[in-house]
């Protein structure tokens, strides 16, 4: 099937040059997860809004497309299909699972970074508008008499405006409405949102799921040298997209942020300086995005074996930075001068030491 022009634009939800997690047929651990996912449908009494929670590239939004395809495709949970399934898989030519997989189906609808042509370019966050367009689902009645779906992928990326417009339905959901959202840092989630939620928490892949998961993404990847992967498989901290980024090129980038993280507040200045010259062109979005994370990972490590009246100091930290990285994205500001006042905001809020 040839591809249409807005299928071939850049999609905030997947790994460039890798196939989006809507594509994907299997799911590489998460088995019990899946299980319980699998059991509250079969009770119905599912709850009407999971909060997936864990590390970003672990499976997550598989996971959830899975789920979301499952209960389309199988919208009585009483119906022997379901009684009888052992996981959540569902015959890819099965015409739910088609009409997600082109982003087609009446009942369903998705919230993530989208595409602006103006400039052109991904949009830093999920914006209130989109939130409101993609709710408009729930307003309707479903077109198949099932459920209606909804994916938020991911939760991060929400900004106030968005996440209050996402709360309000979820507050008073119309019945069998399901949401799915997608969150790095379940914990930092909008309280609010957190509480509606029931929590499924995913954890860390194993370097040999990582390495499956790697071989099964077709080339380029299952092209390269298995000792590459498998190297790559070790350092991604459980994560499949931290391996894929440094498979893709990005090895060296990938082990300086690595280096500079394990040394804050106190990091070599030079490797400061030779980062913020690596992720000033635009080439190195996934890099840049790198970072952040591992900023946003950092820094409430640091700040629980920080003195009490440092604490406040470095939270307001973690929302300074996560405000100006959506800047620079926004406006397309100079990524260089932002990760060296990035830095030099960490040193000074850290105090130079513990």
């Amino acid at each position: 099937m040839k591809r249409t022009e807005a299928e071939e634009l850049p999609e905030s939800d997947a790994f460039p040059d890798a196939p989006h997690p809507r594509f994907a047929q299997r799911l590489i651990g998460h088995r019990v997860a899946e299980a319980e996912l699998l059991a509250a449908y079969r009770r119905d009494r599912l709850p009407h809004a999971w909060l997936i929670g864990g590390t970003e590239g672990i499976g997550k939004a598989t996971l959830a497309w899975r789920f979301a395809r499952f209960v389309l495709a199988n919208p009585d949970p009483r119906a022997p299909a379901v009684r009888e399934a052992r996981d959540l898989s569902v015959d890819p030519n099965h015409p739910a699972a088609r009409r997600l997989a082109a982003l087609a189906h009446p009942d369903f609808s998705l919230m993530r970074r989208e595409w602006k042509t103006n400039p052109k370019r991904l949009g830093a966050e999920i914006a209130v508008d989109d939130v409101r367009a993609a709710l408009q689902v729930f307003h309707m009645a479903p077109a198949f008499g099932g459920w209606r779906v909804s994916i938020v992928d991911s939760a991060e990326d929400l900004n106030r405006n968005s996440a209050n417009a996402l709360l309000k339905m979820i507050e008073e959901p119309p019945p069998r409405s399901l949401f799915l959202i997608v969150s790095h840092r379940p914990g930092q989630v909008l309280p609010t949102i957190r509480s509606r939620c029931r929590l499924l928490r995913l954890e860390p892949l194993s370097e040999s799921e990582i390495m499956e998961i790697v071989l099964g993404l077709g080339p380029p990847w299952s092209k390269r040298d298995p000792a590459e992967i498998a190297a790559a498989a070790k350092r991604g901290g459980g994560s499949a997209r931290e391996a894929l980024a440094r498979l893709g090129g990005s090895e060296d980038t990938g082990a300086l942020i690595d280096s500079i993280v394990a040394r804050l507040p106190r990091p070599d200045p030079r490797a400061v300086l030779k980062l913020a010259d690596a992720l000033a062109g635009r080439a190195a979005d996934e890099a840049f995005q790198a970072l952040h994370r591992e900023l946003y990972d950092w820094l409430p490590r640091y700040a629980l074996a920080s003195s009490p009246d440092r604490v406040e100091a470095l939270g307001d930290l973690w929302d300074c930075i996560r405000e100006a990285a959506r800047e620079t994205e926004t406006l397309n500001l100079d990524r260089r001068l932002h990760v060296l006042a990035v830095f030099a905001q960490i040193a000074e809020a850290a105090g130079g030491g513990r």
